[in-house]
């Protein structure tokens, strides 16, 4: 299990990075009021401990504009589980898939390029078997994302 920040300066550290991962070293020591070897060596040990695993590229919304979101659950048999997550991860679409509690055993996160294809995906993924039902969200506007 990942080590938690140690500290404010670590989670400072980290909420900097998670609004500007190119931010440098040397304006990260700044905003933080530490030395830019201190920003270094907290890094190294974030990265060590695995609390940071990695640093990512975030689209703007003109280009998250082009596709379709949308957040589905699904309900499968228990007998099927091994086979259904399978198949779902060969789903280029497929952004995410969450085991959850509640009214459905699984949420997954598809983008699709066009509602056709995600029509598609749907259609696909009800296909699966052991897959028992299907009840589909779409996403119509992203108010506050914290993800890197």
């Amino acid at each position: 299990m990942p080590a938690a920040p140690k500290d404010q300066i670590d989670r400072d550290l980290i909420a900097l990075l998670q609004a500007n991962a190119r931010e440098s070293t040397a304006n990260l020591a700044r905003k933080l009021g530490v030395a830019r070897t201190t920003v270094v060596a907290r890094l190294a040990r974030l990265e060590a401990d695995s609390v940071i695993v990695g640093y990512t590229a975030r689209l703007g919304s003109e280009a998250l504009d082009r596709g379709v979101q949308a957040y589905v659950g699904i309900s499968i048999s228990p007998k099927a589980q091994r086979e259904v997550i399978a198949r779902l991860t060969r789903l280029p679409e497929l952004r995410r898939l969450a085991s959850v509690s509640g009214e459905f055993d699984y949420m997954a996160l598809l983008r699709a390029d066009t509602t056709m294809r995600l029509d598609a995906l749907l259609d696909e993924i009800g296909e699966i078997d052991g897959v028992i039902k299907t009840t589909t969200s779409v996403v119509l506007a992203l108010r506050v994302d914290r993800n890197a």
